[in-house]
């Protein structure tokens, strides 16, 4: 007939086979998860608390840059905002998560 005969394993077999099969079919499944991590988790953590490290160190007079290019000087701090300076008489109110970098003292002339 167009329909072959299936034949059952004893029990003792089929469970012994079945386990080992699920582990090594996950196998890989976990070696990509631990590759993920390793390869784009982490390092990407590592730069989350550097720069909210950095965020938190930041103090009036310090020039900075930020996320939209700007360049000024911090003059005034708030919990959540700084105010820069861009130039003589212009200030502006911004995020601090908005700073990406702090430059050395005397870059802005």
């Amino acid at each position: 007939m167009l329909i072959s005969s299936a034949f059952a394993q004893t029990p003792a077999a089929a469970a012994g086979n079945d386990m080992q099969s699920s582990i090594m079919g996950m196998l890989p499944l976990v070696l990509m998860f631990v590759v993920l991590y390793f390869v784009m988790i982490r390092p990407q953590m590592k730069k989350q608390k550097e720069h909210r490290t950095m965020i938190e160190a930041l103090a009036k007079g310090d020039e900075v840059v930020t996320s939209g290019g700007l360049i000024g000087k911090v003059t005034k701090m708030g919990e959540g905002y700084l105010g820069l300076e861009l130039a003589a008489g212009v200030e502006v109110q911004m995020q601090r998560s908005a700073v990406v970098q702090v430059l050395p003292k005397g870059t802005i002339k």
